[in-house]
């Protein structure tokens, strides 16, 4: 089971390491930040947000909550705008704290990547067996037919500059997603920041 839950943690980090993908389901409008938003908003309670936010910004987003609270209840159409300018407010100022820029919240609808999603169900379920059986398998699949490409191709003739080529771009795809699993086992000291150190590993 140790070694499952290793493979599990390696692999989730290259789902998170990928691009466009870090906690993306966090800007959508049904991912953790706006559910967190609405149960805030239905219960009276801004605490229930506040976990999602660094404690820097607690004024902004307590005025914010304030203001929607105020303003919600002049009709329904002004309920719909304040909660959204509530949701895009609390969205924008959570991945600022993670160094990532805002650019809107995405639709309910939108394509969650399918770690992210296990993930989640693995929280609510309690139990990370089928997170850890999902996430071994697609290390495995990827190791295995990055090691076949990059093995059968190292035998090129020293005079074949393009076969030689095609190795190299083999190679460097094999040694970056080996690169990137094992700094997904480097302890990390820090929440906040963290999707911007993984975007500049993966640039490499």
């Amino acid at each position: 089971m140790k070694k499952l839950f290793t493979g599990m943690v390696l692999t989730f980090a290259l789902i998170l390491l990928s691009p466009g993908t870090a906690l993306a389901h966090c800007d959508t409008m049904n991912g953790p930040v706006v559910l967190a938003a609405k149960k805030a908003l239905a219960t009276g309670n801004v605490n229930l947000v506040m976990v999602w936010i660094q404690k820097k910004d607690e004024r902004e987003i307590r005025d914010a909550f304030n203001k929607t609270v105020a303003v919600r209840k002049l009709s329904e159409s002004a309920r719909e705008l304040a909660d959204m300018y509530f949701f895009e407010t609390l969205v924008r100022i959570h991945r600022a704290g993670e160094g990532v820029a805002y650019t809107g919240l995405k639709s309910a609808t939108e394509a969650v990547e399918p770690g992210i999603e296990l993930a989640d169900k693995a929280v609510e379920s309690g139990s990370a067996r089928e997170l850890v059986g999902e996430l071994n398998a697609a290390m495995h699949k990827n190791v295995e037919a990055l090691f076949a490409d990059v093995n059968g191709k190292k035998q090129y003739k020293q005079e074949d500059v393009e076969a030689g080529r095609q190795y190299v771009g083999s190679y460097v795809k094999f040694i970056h997603y080996v690169e990137r699993l094992h700094q997904s086992t480097l302890p990390r000291t820090d929440v906040h920041g963290s999707e911007t150190k993984e975007a500049a590993l993966h640039q490499h």
